[in-house]
């Protein structure tokens, strides 16, 4: 008996669920899809920026160059408890060998700035002080979310826009929409570019201009795909 019940049920629930299914395969609609993009500029920065221990005369230990970079830094406006952190946690130091296999110390960060023009004066003045290992590490948009919501919520509205264009010359109204997808892709921070263009602003030979350091823009996208029920 108790089979013979879960039989029944279970064909039950099969011909609702194909009855469902029929009944929206039987209501007609319009599907479209809507893609919008933009582009902005990226106003997070990150600087990836190695000391290494001088081998040479007069030797500079990384401490001492830490120091310098720190008090160039805090004259650029940078806060430095802010903006400047260890790469390294787990140890403040790393070793690296020359031809001569002596240890020598290095030491690894990562600099915030928020503008092109102080990344170039920064470039400038880590030259000055003889630390030229430094590069671009990632560049971000500190607004990114409510960006992305507002692209779908145009890629929306342009999906709408497109079903009215298709179905007025035939007499239609559009409805409700009764199927959203969002295909949109989320934007994942670009790491290790390998250059940056740099575009240098006149000079004067006797007082050079700190660089004008041109970021490429991000472009952000969203697309969906919307099912809307329209008029017979």
């Amino acid at each position: 008996m108790n089979k013979i019940f879960t039989l029944g049920l279970i064909l039950a629930c099969t011909t609702n669920a194909l009855s469902q299914s029929k009944n929206f395969l039987d209501i007609p609609y319009l599907e479209t899809s809507a893609k919008v993009d933009t582009l902005v500029t990226p106003d997070k920065i990150y600087l990836n920026i190695t000391i290494q221990e001088k081998d040479s005369k007069g030797k500079k230990s990384v401490e001492e160059q830490e120091n310098k970079m720190a008090q160039r830094l805090k004259s650029l406006g940078i806060a430095i408890d802010k903006q400047l952190t260890i790469k390294d946690l787990a140890s403040n130091y790393k070793k690296y060998f020359l031809r001569s296999k002596e240890v020598l110390k290095s030491k690894q960060y990562s600099l915030l700035v928020y503008d092109g023009l102080t990344a170039g004066k920064v470039m400038a003045a880590l030259e000055d002080l003889d630390i030229a290992n430094t590069y671009l590490e990632k560049t971000e948009y500190s607004k990114m979310d409510e960006l992305e919501l507002t692209l779908k919520s145009r890629a929306a509205k342009k999906a709408k826009l497109k079903a009215n264009a298709l179905t007025k010359p035939l007499g239609q109204e559009v409805g409700m929409a009764i199927h959203i997808v969002d295909n949109s892709q989320p934007y994942y921070p670009r790491y290790n570019q390998p250059r940056m263009e740099m575009k240098a602003m006149a000079m004067d030979v006797a007082e050079p201009e700190p660089l004008d350091i041109s970021f490429e823009k991000i472009r952000v996208e969203s697309t969906v795909n919307v099912k809307f029920k329209i008029s017979e």
